[in-house]
């Protein structure tokens, strides 16, 4: 019988891949990111963490002596903007991200009130998972990414039937649709309503994502263009309502999403 005597068995099935890529801790990734002002960097701080039971104080004593808007744009979202990135490197997963993203709302609405009416955005996006289809996460989570960084979202939910969506687009005219899927047997709704778009002269940008879909067919139909991950829709939205339209995103998607 062999002995176990001297055995170290740490080393027996232990992930070195895992390890090396959850090797940055949430506190030395944000402490690179996070604001320098001591008061932004309080409310920053209460969104990386998921102080929610505190954002409220911590928001209402940086109002004492920062303007509303400058709490909320460089406080509270660079504090967003470093989950963001937490969650791209696989530190942070959906719980962190809906407890940070609450935490943010709760931290915007108390600073909003100071400012009179809300606060303009970068622009508005209507985004849905496709008709037939009940998975929802990624799209929840690249909501929240859109407010963090700045965009007004209208969220429709998941099974959302094609007209409904062409129906909103056209009533609220939002500069980018996203449509996510999980099931190969729900994506052919995208390039429907793309068409459908087309027919009653509406040219911006449709966005395909989630599991069932890739590159290839996002761009295969007219409007279509393709974001892989979460975290790559806000810099993509950057670049449209920067002037690109979906020829362009499509042309330049690497360059936009490096390092995303």
């Amino acid at each position: 019988m062999l002995s176990k005597k001297g055995v170290d068995f740490g080393f027996i099935l232990r992930r070195y891949d895992v390890e090396i890529e959850n090797k940055g801790s949430p506190e030395a990734i944000a402490k690179k990111l996070l604001p320098k002002d001591a008061v932004f960097k309080a409310c920053a701080e209460d969104v990386l963490y998921m102080r929610f039971k505190d954002v409220g104080k911590t928001v209402a004593d940086a109002l004492k002596s920062k303007k509303p808007l400058d709490v909320i744009n460089e406080g509270l979202v660079p504090g967003m903007e470093i989950v963001s990135k937490l969650y791209a490197e696989h530190i942070y997963y959906l719980p962190e991200i809906m407890l940070a993203a609450k935490t943010m709302e709760i931290g915007i609405a108390l600073a909003e009130k100071q400012l009179g009416s809300a606060r303009k955005t970068k622009g508005l996006a209507v985004m849905h998972v496709a008709e037939g289809d009940p998975h929802d996460i990624g799209k929840n989570i690249a909501a929240v990414m859109m407010r963090a960084a700045g965009f007004s979202v209208i969220d429709m939910g998941r099974d959302v039937a094609v007209d409904d969506v062409v129906a909103c687009v056209a009533k609220e005219k939002p500069f980018l649709v996203t449509g996510t899927a999980l099931m190969t047997t729900t994506m052919s709704a995208f390039p429907a309503i793309a068409a459908k778009m087309k027919a009653k002269g509406i040219n911006i940008p449709f966005m395909s994502a989630g599991g069932a879909v890739n590159r290839e067919f996002s761009e295969g139909f007219e409007l279509g263009i393709y974001s892989e991950k979460a975290p790559q829709t806000p810099p993509i939205a950057d670049k449209i309502v920067a002037g690109y339209d979906w020829k362009k995103v499509k042309a330049e998607w690497d360059n936009i999403v490096k390092g995303v």
